[in-house]
């Protein structure tokens, strides 16, 4: 009997660095001034023009440079005068930093729904609309929303919203880049996101006040005249003794290195895309298996991919993960008792205090998610699914599956 086939590749190991951002780095690095502040006369600073770049490539009026996606998402919160205490709305599929965000300004999280297409439930939301005066919209996985009706829901209740797009920094719903329906978006640079500086953010708004405050928390002290991307000066006038420093910067050196990943992006969104369609045939009409519908609006950025096991016990999972583990294929399943590595649920946020959400808690019992980072080869991601469908298919043939076949 032919042993099955083991794939030998790395789920975690990202591209290296390009050769013109290593060469920008070592400029930083040559001259010293790694300060976003500390500037020689004449010289932008490689901060100040990363947030130029940004702010045209999505196509907004302002961007602020930040020391993480975490700290985009607190400086948004406190820019829009979000305060200890009060819900803040965000959807239950999500991220740890998300909710953690969140309480690290001192509110309080409110889940909402999401549906099985892992996308925030517009009838939850409208729902509890009242409850909260700012809603974090978390883009998980890359997955986006109906972005019009979501704004009519939010309009309609005076609503802020808030983007996270850690995981859409490239696509886009209707023609307009991820992050310019809500009121301020938030991106991350951190590793395994489509810029890598290792730890990073960014924070985009057409809000003159919310982004002067979020300028002068970031800890602008008064140089904020420096920024490139930011509201005209007069602004910052009535703000200067209100608005506390809350250090949070982006340097020098991690914008060199993130400059020429931003004029690359576009092309590795392609890359990406490329793998996800190749997994997305190699998957499809696997019996047990649920493949997330695409909807035509949506420009997604295919980093990761997500697939469902309707009705799979947790065993028949746990099964599947350590089958495919063994044969090299790194798969996380959002349903376990306890959280793993970076995957966890809303259930597991013991300081939100959530209540349990039986659509959310549906859509996440079968959900199995993995990486598809750009080191892949697309016969690697071939194999993956070949691998993941014989897998899926021996455990629904041996009837562990939620029905047996026969």
């Amino acid at each position: 009997m032919t042993d099955p086939e083991r794939f030998t590749g790395n789920f975690t190991q990202q591209e290296p660095i390009p050769e013109e951002a290593i060469e920008a780095a070592l400029a930083v690095l040559r001259h010293g001034r790694l300060h976003r502040y500390n500037t020689a006369p004449g010289e932008a600073g490689e901060a100040a023009l990363l947030e130029e770049e940004f702010a045209a490539f999505t196509g907004a009026r302002y961007a602020l440079a930040l020391a993480s996606g975490g700290v985009a998402i607190t400086t948004a919160l406190r820019a829009f005068g979000v305060k200890p205490g009060e819900p803040v709305l965000t959807n239950a599929f999500t991220l740890a930093p998300v909710p953690g965000a969140i309480a690290a300004v001192g509110a309080r999280p409110v889940f909402v729904e999401v549906t099985e297409d892992l996308v925030i439930d517009l009838a939850d939301l409208a729902a509890k609309a009242g409850q909260a005066k700012v809603l974090l919209l978390s883009h998980m996985r890359g997955h986006i929303a109906d972005m019009e009706a979501l704004m009519a829901v939010a309009d309609a209740a005076g609503l802020t919203v808030i983007e996270d797009c850690a995981h859409t920094m490239g696509g886009g719903w209707g023609g307009a880049p991820s992050g310019r329906h809500g009121a301020m978006a938030c991106y991350s640079t951190q590793t395994y996101k489509h810029m890598n500086s290792g730890e990073g953010g960014l924070l985009t708004s057409d809000d003159d006040e919310a982004m002067a405050r979020a300028i002068l928390l970031s800890g602008s002290y008064m140089l904020y005249e420096r920024h490139r991307a930011r509201p005209p000066a007069e602004v910052f006038q009535g703000l200067r003794a209100e608005v506390p420093n809350i250090s949070g910067r982006m340097d020098n050196l991690r914008a060199a290195i993130l400059r020429p990943q931003l004029r690359a992006l576009p092309a590795q969104v392609a890359r990406w895309n490329e793998r996800y369609g190749v997994m997305e045939a190699g998957l499809a009409e696997t019996p047990g298996l649920r493949l997330i519908p695409r909807p035509g609006k949506e420009a997604y950025v295919g980093s990761s991919f997500q697939f469902q096991l309707p009705g799979w016990a947790p065993p028949a999972i746990e099964a599947l993960v350590a089958r495919s583990a063994a044969r090299g294929v790194e798969l996380k399943w959002f349903g376990a008792a306890e959280p793993v590595g970076f995957t966890s649920r809303y259930s597991h946020w013991g300081y939100a205090s959530p209540p349990r959400l039986p659509q959310t808690d549906a859509a996440l019992a079968g959900l199995v998610d993995l990486r598809l980072p750009l080191t892949f080869s697309l016969e690697d991601v071939a194999q993956i699914a070949r691998i993941i469908r014989a897998e899926v298919g021996a455990l629904w043939q041996a009837g562990v599956g939620p029905v047996s076949p026969g």
